[in-house]
């Protein structure tokens, strides 16, 4: 039985070595792995914090052990084998050891503080403010503007210039949240009753996937959201989309899929340029424009888009989303009038 304890370290090495790294070459490219890939100057110190202590830590399982193995060979004829005394050297490796510790420990400390000082603070004045609210469970998303008209709402997407830094201001409708892009910043917890700030920025286009990392009820693990990175022309672009009211290709007041979402939908659902104001799910403007629905936990297609309206709490339960029972004439005529808010 002795056996076998001293033998558990050595399993635990062995089993990292076979099970463990061969997986990380296809974690590495994960949407959330953040420990190889950084494109970003808010998030690259952080990688390399991570790298190091992450060596640090498969260094000390090494020296560990290879300590217990050395125990293990040395055999030692001893009336007492438990004890320690200052003839055979035993407490000496105890203050060689406490001491190495503590300089490695007090070493951290500075390389932490340093690299929380230098991601503290953009190196440049941002390009824009973003305000990102999190919902149960969802995000909305805000774009600050002096003119109330140049006003941008829209959700679960963050779009961004590349090469730019965007301070990002960060609230809770709810309960505690935190917002996390792996390859792009850390996170950073969002609170009730409390604004806190973070930047990122973007050196390569590309979609970042982000996700609430604060557990916040059943559907905490479908709250993701995608950055998405543009060149600047192309992300002045969207946002001159962006800011257009709705233009559905026939009269609204006559269209039957728009009565539908008035009486269905408009409560929690704003659509500009109508006048549907709700405020308590995301605005659909241009709910066409967007990837990704439901928080990232669909894509955006038609078929997706009625599954989630008919079945919303088989898909998240708990979600502010209630299923709709339309009949067919209802649910085709709603899907004709969402078709044309691009």
């Amino acid at each position: 039985m002795k056996h076998n304890l001293y033998m558990m370290p050595f399993l635990a090495v062995l089993i990292t070595l076979i099970v463990v790294l061969p997986n990380a070459v296809q974690a590495s490219e994960a949407p959330l792995n953040y420990f190889l890939h950084s494109y970003g100057p808010a998030a690259r110190p952080t990688m390399y914090l991570g790298w190091v202590l992450a060596g640090l830590s498969v260094v000390i399982c090494i020296i560990i052990s290879l300590l217990l193995l050395t125990a293990l060979i040395r055999k030692r004829s001893r009336s007492d084998p438990y004890s320690i005394d200052r003839e055979g050297g035993g407490l000496l490796w105890i203050y060689i050891g406490t001491g190495i510790s503590t300089i490695i420990l007090f070493g951290l400390v500075i390389y932490a503080s340093m690299i929380l000082n230098q991601v503290a603070k953009p190196p440049q004045t941002p390009a824009l403010t973003v305000t990102v609210t999190g919902y149960d469970w969802w995000w909305k998303v805000e774009y600050e503007h002096d003119d109330p008209a140049q006003h941008i709402i829209t959700a679960n997407e963050l779009h961004i210039p590349v090469g730019l830094p965007v301070l990002i201001k960060l609230k809770s409708a709810d309960v505690i949240h935190a917002f996390w892009v792996p390859k792009l910043a850390g996170k950073t917890q969002m609170i009730p009753g409390l604004v806190n700030q973070q930047w990122i920025q973007a050196d390569v286009s590309g979609v970042y996937t982000g996700q609430c990392v604060q557990f916040c009820g059943a559907g905490h693990a479908h709250m993701g959201f995608e950055v998405i990175a543009k060149s600047p022309q192309e992300f002045e672009d969207w946002q001159d989309a962006q800011r257009k009211t709705a233009m559905p290709g026939f009269e609204t007041s006559e269209d039957p899929g728009y009565k539908v979402f008035m009486d269905q939908c408009a409560g929690c659902h704003a659509i500009r340029g109508t006048e549907a104001a709700g405020t308590h799910g995301p605005d659909l403007t241009h709910l066409n424009s967007r990837r990704k629905i439901a928080a990232g936990l669909l894509t955006n297609t038609p078929g997706h888009l009625k599954k989630w309206i008919m079945n919303a709490q088989e898909l998240k339960p708990g979600s502010r989303m209630p299923n709709f029972a339309l009949s067919d004439h209802e649910i085709a005529a709603l899907m004709l009038f969402l078709s044309n808010l691009d």
